[in-house]
């Protein structure tokens, strides 16, 4: 719905062989964290594997298999998430491409009670940045 925000501009940041990247909800409403059922983080053409991804918001991190079932926590229109994987980023300017698959519970397009019966949807963003670097902290 609205793609092209997706990716927060100048929000690129690596550390330890991972990338990072803040991610605005491109839907009008919130969801629960069940309703983010999948995303994808590719770096320079390089895609992050699917089993190093994780998903922080409101101060806590997941993995994508944590969120199958989570309704306590919510993704809001007004809150950033970030989304991170393992993908070595160097210093400099990088492509990055975000995809995420979202479904969307109160919209109902089957009578089957499946969950293909709410609408799903994918949306992707890719914009070009400058890496932070983010050192580890000082004891």
């Amino acid at each position: 719905m609205i793609p092209d925000r997706i990716i927060e501009q100048g929000t690129l940041s690596a550390r330890d062989g991972r990338a990072a990247v803040e991610v605005r909800l491109p839907w009008y409403r919130a969801l629960p964290a069940s309703c983010i059922s999948g995303a994808k983080l590719t770096v320079d053409g390089v895609e992050a594997p699917a089993d190093s991804l994780r998903w922080e918001m409101n101060g806590e991190e997941f993995t994508f298999a944590d969120m199958k079932t989570n309704t306590e926590q919510w993704w809001f229109p007004t809150d950033s998430a970030v989304l991170s994987g393992e993908v070595a980023v160097d210093a400099g300017e990088h492509e990055v491409r975000v995809d995420l698959e979202l479904y969307i519970p109160y919209i109902i397009i089957t009578d089957d009670n499946s969950a293909d019966s709410v609408l799903h949807i994918e949306e992707h963003d890719t914009k070009t940045m400058t890496v932070r670097q983010v050192e580890e902290a000082r004891a």
